[in-house]
């Protein structure tokens, strides 16, 4: 690999054109790394110009769709083209889908969800760790969720998704446990970003509820990334409290509590 033109180490964050994922591009923008931004909408070309503007030395942005396979690999040929090494690797791209099951939501819709959620995070880390255990350094985050503990009644294809990707950042961090690079898992609760629209869920309780600042949430991750740390449950007090009391809950209450908070029609 090439070194640095700035002298900086590189971070590649997925999903940065907004929310969570921009927040933590910016963490990393202020920790002195250059930035390589994907994401499959036309915000990430904003995304990039805000962050240049705000003084970051090198940001590149690559629209790429990792709700596919060629996406997903469109994505790591731009970073394979910079020449550099992958510093820190943030798998956040991921979006979710509200509404029954049976009747209330689309087959395509879920699929996309699967593929955004968990298999583009398993397709990245594979192109992307071989690197990183070979010279024996790097930090990887991966954005999983509160959703993680629970059973996601009218939402149970993306917290499954979201269980799925935190026992897989769990799994690979004690793989790799003595090669110098370390796993951490991001579990966010409800954040103020565009998941629950994009979702069609702005008519359920958790939709209309107040929700944690993205910046929050993104500080926190990344001060436990690079602390080393397994996992962080971010966001607010309030968040963290009601996170580790559902730990402790049978799954059908916590199946109980989530069908108040995401059934379509709570929040009105």
């Amino acid at each position: 690999m090439t070194t640095s033109t700035t002298g900086n180490p590189l971070a590649v964050v997925t999903g940065a054109s907004s929310g969570i994922g921009y927040e933590l591009a910016r963490e990393l923008a202020g920790r002195g790394h250059d930035l390589l931004l994907i994401a499959e909408d036309e915000g990430i070309e904003e995304a990039a110009g805000d962050l240049r503007r705000d003084g970051v030395n090198q940001v590149t942005a690559v629209r790429a769709d990792l709700a596919v396979y060629s996406g997903v690999e469109q994505a790591w040929a731009a970073i394979a083209a910079t020449g550099r090494d992958v510093d820190v690797l943030v798998l956040n791209a991921g979006r979710g889908i509200g509404g029954a099951f049976v009747g209330g939501t689309d087959l395509a819709d879920e699929l996309n969800v699967i593929a955004v959620n968990v298999t583009s995070t398993v397709h990245l880390a594979k192109r992307a760790l071989p690197g990183m255990v070979g010279r024996g350094s790097g930090r990887v985050l991966v954005t999983s969720s509160i959703a993680s503990m629970m059973p996601g009644t009218y939402q149970a294809i993306y917290n499954a998704s979201k269980s799925f990707t935190q026992s897989f950042a769990e799994a690979i961090r004690a793989e790799l446990k003595d090669t110098g690079v370390t796993v951490t898992a991001l579990m966010p609760g409800p954040t103020d970003t565009n998941f629950f629209h994009r979702a069609g869920m702005d008519d359920t309780r958790v939709g209309a509820s107040r929700k944690d600042d993205p910046a929050q949430v993104a500080a926190q991750g990344v001060r436990a990334l690079f602390a080393g740390d397994e996992k962080v449950l971010a966001g607010s007090v309030a968040t963290r409290a009601k996170a580790m009391a559902g730990k402790v809950m049978p799954d059908r209450v916590n199946a109980e509590m989530h069908r108040r908070m995401a059934e379509p029609g709570s929040g009105e």
